[in-house]
């Protein structure tokens, strides 16, 4: 790297510690709309040391800088309060319960069997604390058990998201190296501000999802792809979504071994859920509160649902037509995928194919949903995932209530965060094609 661009990449860095500095100036003033501007900002800085850094190779001084900016960066908003979700207050409590021997979705949490457990710090702030068990699965309980053994601050909780984080970036810096492509690479995620705000500053249990598909990437590319299965179960454990990337990962033609895979998957998805099931059906929490709740139930959260809708004569087809038809998306991708050349490249652009459409498909009302997808975009060029997730702090100008509520200014800023990705992803789509076919005519025989 030259010196310019050296000294490019430590302004870019200051300035992103700057920027951050106002983004929690913001917050001690209740101010979510400037604090969207800074986050927005930061984003244009994090593009600017991108395109910096991209293609060129770096000497391990700049591969240092990144990472100290990087933990600078977590480090300063760790100790400051949650301001963006209170969600890390019900980690702390579920750890606390599960401590006491009491199941985590057999009672809500101002139910009187768990009155001995409230307390004035992590109880008031608990959301949907009168009417909702918890939603987390097995293995993001066990992880709100381990941390609360250690402590039951709010800080340790996000303490323990930034020890996932460190994690992810390890595995992810020995797939770039295992990959040939240059280590710095690990500025798309490192200073990327959606995790730095929703794993440092919220202390979202999303953090234990990105380490676990980075470790199914890094076992599908290193040691033979066993830890594959039991990695993406354990993800899926954490919050359902990442079951999405097994087609992906899964190679049936592979080791003999491979076919036990699903079976494998399939075992640790049981066995986590076995202890809990004195509550029978109730062990999947407020999961169907959740999703009437944030209008999945009903179709209404769906962007693509909603636009086909206002565009289309579609009065009286059933919501469920738009989950036939996402279902059947993801079904062709997954066949187009069958048929994909067998290397780490190919699971890789497979596995964020698959994020992607998901994520398109769902249209999550959460930023820190979006966070997974910048492991792949550290892993492949992908101007479409990074749009995608540096866009998505616009959804903290229309925040769900107890209800959502599908108005004017949700449809602007779904739009504004959908319309430009579908059309870089199409670009990214026709640019993967490109380098594939040249890849196969360098292998064409003479």
């Amino acid at each position: 790297m030259s010196g310019r661009r050296f000294l490019g990449l430590v302004g870019c860095g200051f300035i992103l510690l700057g920027l951050t500095a106002a983004g929690l100036y913001t917050q001690r003033g209740a101010n979510l709309g400037a604090f969207v501007a800074v986050a927005l900002a930061q984003g244009a800085v994090y593009l600017l040391a991108l395109g910096l850094i991209w293609r060129y190779p770096t000497s391990r001084g700049g591969l240092a800088l990144i990472l100290g900016i990087a933990a600078a960066l977590r480090i300063a908003v760790l100790a400051e309060p949650p301001f963006l979700s209170s969600d890390v207050y019900r980690y702390v409590w579920d750890g606390r319960v599960m401590a006491a021997g009491i199941n985590p979705y057999r009672y809500i949490p101002t139910d009187p069997h768990l009155a001995s457990l409230r307390d004035e710090t992590i109880f008031p702030r608990i959301n949907r604390a009168t009417y909702a068990p918890t939603i987390y699965p097995p293995a993001a309980e066990a992880i709100f058990f381990a941390v609360t053994r250690i402590s039951e601050r709010v800080t340790a909780m996000k303490l323990a998201m930034v020890a996932f984080e460190a994690t992810a970036i390890w595995l992810l810096l020995r797939l770039l190296v295992a990959a040939g492509l240059p280590a710095a690479r690990i500025i798309a995620y490192a200073w990327h501000p959606l995790p730095v705000w929703e794993f440092a500053g919220s202390g979202h249990i999303d953090a234990a999802i990105i380490a676990l598909v980075a470790l199914a990437l890094w076992s599908r590319r290193r040691c033979g792809g066993w830890l594959t299965g039991p990695a993406l179960a354990a993800g899926t454990l954490v919050k359902f979504y990442p079951v999405v990337l097994f087609p992906a990962l899964w190679r049936p033609w592979g080791r003999p071994w491979e076919w036990r895979m699903p079976a494998i998957f399939a075992a640790v998805l049981a066995l986590a859920y076995l202890p809990f099931l004195g509550v029978g059906w109730r062990v999947f929490g407020f999961l169907p509160g959740y999703l009437a709740e944030e209008g999945f139930a009903s179709g209404g959260g769906f962007y693509l649902w909603s636009v086909a809708k206002a565009a289309l004569p579609l009065a009286g087809v059933p919501d469920f037509a738009y989950l036939a038809a996402a279902a059947c998306c993801l079904a062709g991708l997954v066949l187009c995928l069958a048929s994909r050349q067998e290397d780490a490249r190919s699971d890789v652009f497979g596995a964020a194919l698959l994020a992607g459409a998901f994520t398109l498909l769902l249209s999550p009302h959460y930023p820190w949903y979006f966070a997974w997808l910048i492991v792949f975009a550290c892993l492949i060029p992908s101007a479409s995932l990074v749009w995608l997730t540096l866009a998505s702090f616009l959804l903290y100008l229309v925040p769900v209530g107890s209800q959502l509520v599908r108005d004017r200014q949700r449809f602007l800023v779904e739009s504004a965060i959908y319309v430009p990705f579908l059309a870089l992803a199409a670009i990214d789509l026709w640019r993967q094609r490109r380098r594939e076919q040249l890849r196969h005519g360098e292998h064409t025989p003479r």
